[in-house]
């Protein structure tokens, strides 16, 4: 049961598969809203600038169409008055083209943003698979389609034909209205049914965006296995970490053993500490501690300087607030300088083969010593 549940789609996309689409080019697209954007476009343009476009169709079929007996025997003549009469129309419609243009792109770009991706121009021989294409064609998520295009075209030819409908009178009206007012009567009632339909179409762009957006997130889906799998891939799988941080700590603490024969003395609570020191006049501001363990590596630490002939000095209160207060590599704090001290001076005592008692008192404030606070270790 907890393997088929994790195979179910059950978890939101991640910010991660969501920006992987996005790179893809898979972005939530609205056809819809990309259409209204032009058909509104369309219609700002037709009712700002219809007057002007009409009348300059009107003097470009009238040029194309105005020639004389030498034009019709010359082919060069016809030939540039026609290229003369396709320019003059690229001029009169520009700007609604270039509307249309702005218009698609804006519609796109107020959905999914600016997205350039170079992984849509890719060949991909599985889209050239016929069996993948008729299953595409006879997919349920076709069929939703066909089903929404015919009730988009049943909702726009309806109100187109109420729009029609309503206007009948005036239509009939129209054989005996003069050309012109005639003209400009029929540009009014088609443009006041185009833009009715262009209503319709709002609606069902009102119901398409919001359930783009939603089948797009649908599909983008994850089971918990892949949010699992995602995890590690971003933080890293707990148990490699680990394995690293082990192995960081094992090579630490090589390279630590390795620094106990440049030691000058080993501090140590018999049973439970070892702290390594290293101090030289010349190039150290306060001596420093080269290695430090508990148990059995406070262990190892002993026999490794008994093995180079270093010093190992008992001194638990000292041991205990080395170990627990000052890193590998640190300089000790000022409180400890006393007690240090009086353990260099002793080592100093034994190099000289002075025989010195090792002193009983060690000078290390109370709040430095965990067995003095109570803490174990």
């Amino acid at each position: 049961m907890a393997e088929d549940s994790d195979l179910e789609r059950t978890e939101p996309a991640s910010a991660r598969k969501l920006e992987q689409a996005r790179e893809r080019g898979n972005v939530p697209r609205s056809r819809e809203l990309a259409t209204l954007a032009v058909l509104l476009a369309s219609a700002s343009v037709i009712a700002l600038l219809g007057v002007f476009m009409f009348q300059g169709l009107d003097r470009v079929m009238r040029n194309a169409l105005s020639f004389d007996l030498a034009d019709v025997a010359s082919t060069s003549m016809m030939g540039r008055s026609l290229l003369q009469a396709g320019i003059d129309a690229l001029w009169l419609y520009l700007p609604m083209a270039l509307t249309v243009v702005v218009a698609a792109v804006a519609a796109n770009l107020m959905l999914s943003g600016w997205v350039f991706s170079t992984q849509a121009l890719e060949f991909n021989f599985s889209k050239l698979n016929p069996a993948t294409g008729i299953a595409r064609m006879f997919s349920a998520n076709s069929l939703a389609e066909l089903v929404k295009a015919l009730l988009k075209g049943g909702l726009i030819a309806g109100v187109a034909g109420w729009m029609i409908w309503r206007q009948h009178d005036g239509i009939l009206a129209l054989a005996s209205e003069p050309l012109e007012s005639a003209v400009m009567h029929f540009g009014q009632i088609a443009l006041f049914t185009f833009l009715a339909s262009v209503a319709a179409f709002a609606f069902i762009v009102v119901l398409d965006v919001p359930f783009q957006i939603w089948n797009y997130h649908h599909g983008l889906r994850m089971t918990k296995e892949e949010v699992r799998q995602e995890g590690k891939e971003i933080e890293g799988d707990p148990q490699i970490k680990a394995r690293i941080r082990s192995l960081q700590r094992e090579v630490a603490r090589r390279r630590m053993m390795q620094a106990i024969p440049q030691a000058d003395v080993v501090v140590t609570n018999p049973l439970h500490f070892a702290v390594a020191l290293k101090y030289d006049e010349k190039g150290m501001s306060a001596p420093v501690v080269l290695a430090k363990g508990a148990q059995l590596v406070a262990e190892r630490i002993k026999e490794l300087a008994r093995e180079h002939r270093v010093p190992v000095v008992e001194a638990p209160p000292l041991a205990r607030a080395l170990h627990r207060h000052v890193d590998v590599g640190d300089v000790i704090p000022g409180a400890l300088f006393t007690a240090v001290a009086q353990v260099l001076a002793y080592v100093y005592q034994l190099n000289q083969s002075l025989n010195p008692a090792p002193p009983s008192d060690w000078q290390v404030p109370p709040k430095l010593d965990p067995a003095s606070r109570g803490v174990a270790g």
